[in-house]
């Protein structure tokens, strides 16, 4: 991948705008105010708009929050993250009435300046990626500059069509950190390379796992998507969830891939799920019976693996994680991979979750910011937003 990162350009006296991610989660309190219950996206912005600032930009800042429907939506303005944004950058951060037309035109800010644009989702041309809509915003500025690597799978006018109306066009710090990490693990990994790869459906991975496929040395499968695969041996998988419509397919992946792809040899089962539900450990899935994590055996056959990876790329839960104790094969995994000492490059989500329950994030080299943009990056698909960079330097 060859595009420019804003530490490429020159930022004096120019004003620069920044696609963020500001997709936060927001709940009313008891007054009935919008509040932001978590500022990790806020956070993960900072170091870029912090640059912009100290090389002399007047900084635009320009996110979706929800899905308002091309119209706006008081419970999905970005009036609450302005406020808490200028809580962490220690000064002023001046709110847009809109994204687009002369009230905003008029606000254009001037060197070490921010202002927030309000939800680009207020107008449906963001997401049409109307040229018309991508003019429109590209007047706003000088240099151009996409920080939201998890709406970068999106061809919308601020992460897509705005490129084509911008002298000048980068990465910011953390979309260059993602590329770096999520490019050398899927183009030049250093090996053994090995991919663990969880969650509940195959047909959400399809892609994936072929890409990757082609990639790694060793391909560890777990979640519920490990017994559609099982059935596809012939192996009994009890009441566990299984795609019925992609066993053939389970079974073709497992002729292509030959001994990279490992699949569980024991299971922890339920009666039913539920947190605290009594579980055992079994090779064979009963048929009253569900699976809801890896086994011990499975746990120890896929961290010997992890141990000798030089490079490790995760996306998935192993087990219904989110009910413990069926997180444990999960949290295993996370320390097994902090153990490695590989370059570990971590899908966000569950996996995220894993990494943070063992206690052992530090550890870890990449975590992603964008869900379903690391999927797409990892099943090799081209994503529209750093496809712009790379034609829009």
């Amino acid at each position: 991948m060859s595009f420019l990162s804003i530490r490429d350009l020159d930022l004096q006296g120019k004003r620069a705008f920044i696609r963020v991610d500001f997709n936060v989660p927001l709940q009313k309190n008891d007054q009935g105010v919008m509040e932001i219950t978590s500022d990790k996206r806020i956070n993960a912005s900072l170091p870029t708009i912090q640059y912009a600032l100290e090389h002399g930009a007047g900084v635009i800042l320009a996110s979706h929050l929800g899905r308002p429907k091309g119209k706006p939506n008081p419970e999905m303005s970005l009036k609450p993250v302005a406020v808490r944004l200028a809580e962490l950058l220690g000064r002023p951060v001046e709110m847009a009435p809109d994204c687009v037309g002369p009230a905003v035109e008029a606000m254009k800010p001037a060197p070490g300046a921010v202002l927030l644009l309000e939800n680009l989702r207020y107008h449906a041309e963001e997401e049409k990626n109307d040229p018309a809509f991508a003019k429109q915003l590209a007047a706003l500025c000088e240099v151009y500059i996409n920080d939201a690597f998890g709406s970068a799978h999106r061809a919308h006018a601020s992460t897509e069509g705005m490129v084509h109306f911008v002298a000048k066009a980068a990465a910011g710090l953390l979309m260059e950190q993602e590329l770096k990490y999520l490019g050398m693990a899927t183009s030049h990994p250093e090996r053994p390379c090995v991919a663990i790869l969880g969650g509940a459906k195959v047909s959400d991975k399809i892609e994936v796992i072929e890409n990757l496929g082609k990639i790694v040395d060793r391909l560890l499968i777990g979640g519920a998507m490990a017994y559609t695969f099982l059935r596809a041996q012939g192996q009994p998988t009890g009441r566990s969830l299984v795609e019925e419509d992609k066993v053939e397919l389970a079974g073709k992946l497992l002729h292509d891939l030959g001994g990279k792809l490992m699949l569980p040899v024991d299971h922890v089962v339920a009666a039913e799920i539920a947190p605290g539900a009594p579980h055992e450990a079994v090779e064979t899935i009963p048929a009253d019976r569900i699976a809801v994590d890896i086994g011990p055996r499975t746990i120890a056959a896929y961290a010997e693996v992890i141990a000798s990876a030089k490079t490790v790329i995760w996306n998935g839960p192993m087990g219904i994680f989110e009910k413990p104790p069926f997180d444990q094969g999960t949290v295993a995994l996370a320390k097994a991979v902090a153990g490695s000492g590989a370059v570990s490059v971590v899908g966000g989500g569950d996996s995220e979750k894993a990494i943070k329950a063992a206690g052992v994030t530090s550890k870890i080299s990449h975590v992603s910011t964008g869900g379903g943009a690391s999927l797409e990056f990892l099943a090799g698909i081209q994503l529209p937003g750093v496809a712009a960079l790379e034609t829009g330097k």
